[in-house]
């Protein structure tokens, strides 16, 4: 069985699939994914992404601010309120992505510390988005203790240096559809290189679909795709990559 741990079933155009969010977790089922983490991008729209998603048992949750979305300074407060819901499994996506917005730098670092400090006080994992901000993360992750509640890269993009001290500070490493890209292979070298109790997979849905599915729209179920990758890359099976990843996933929630 495969679980997609990062997706935005908020986020989908649903008009592809009758308008019906059932679609898209039954399309997952039948493809052996057997649990999605729903991932929040906005306070603000993080009790539609509840109710949208309240009817499915196999959907987990995030609470969080995606370090592009600073239209103003994170509230500790509601986070720490709305992070505390029953379905609300790890603090994210958090991080820090200079390659979009780097005028955005000091609220981003700002609002990062901030989703730490809850996870650690509600003893939660953090779901860390980074791009062209290597030392600033890792920093930030150190001077906080981000060490002490652990959690995962996700949407890996970055060097295998990086990826070697987040895994020494405790955290998993997340590979979506873009290892499957033709111009990956950087990528796929880190992806080579994770230990086999620190790599997970994800679909980043509805975006990054992967090779075969490249231009349409992503879902959970092609988070298989992404595995089958994984397998040729590290020469492994297709079902020790569904086990491990599975387990990993297991393990960082504690279960």
């Amino acid at each position: 069985m495969f679980i997609d741990s990062h997706c935005h079933l908020d986020r989908l155009d649903l008009s592809e699939y009758d308008n019906n969010l059932d679609n898209v977790v039954n399309a997952a089922k039948i493809a052996n994914v057997t649990e999605m983490l729903c991932v929040s991008v906005t306070l603000k729209e993080f009790p539609l992404m509840v109710e949208k998603t309240k009817h499915y048992e196999n959907v987990s949750l995030t609470c969080g601010a995606h370090p592009l979305n600073q239209d103003d300074i994170i509230n500790t407060e509601e986070l720490l309120e709305l992070a505390q819901h029953q379905r609300v499994i790890a603090i994210g996506e958090t991080g820090l992505d200079y390659y979009y917005a780097p005028e955005t730098k000091e609220l981003q670092q700002d609002s990062f510390r901030k989703h730490i400090q809850v996870a650690k006080q509600l003893k939660k994992p953090l779901i860390i988005h980074t791009r062209d901000a290597q030392e600033d993360t890792l920093a930030i992750m150190r001077e906080e203790g981000a060490d002490e509640i652990g959690g995962i890269l996700h949407c890996f993009t970055e060097s295998w240096e990086m990826a070697e001290q987040a895994i020494e500070l405790g955290f998993y490493i997340s590979f979506s559809g873009i290892v499957t890209f033709k111009n990956a292979n950087a990528l796929r070298s880190v992806a080579a290189k994770v230990p086999n109790n620190r790599f997970l997979i994800e679909t980043d849905a509805p975006y990054l679909a992967p090779v075969p599915h490249r231009g349409k729209q992503n879902q959970p179920a092609y988070v298989v795709e992404v595995a089958k990758h994984l397998a040729s890359i590290r020469g492994q099976s297709v079902e020790e990559i569904a086990k491990l990843s599975t387990d990993n996933f297991n393990h960082l929630f504690d279960r």
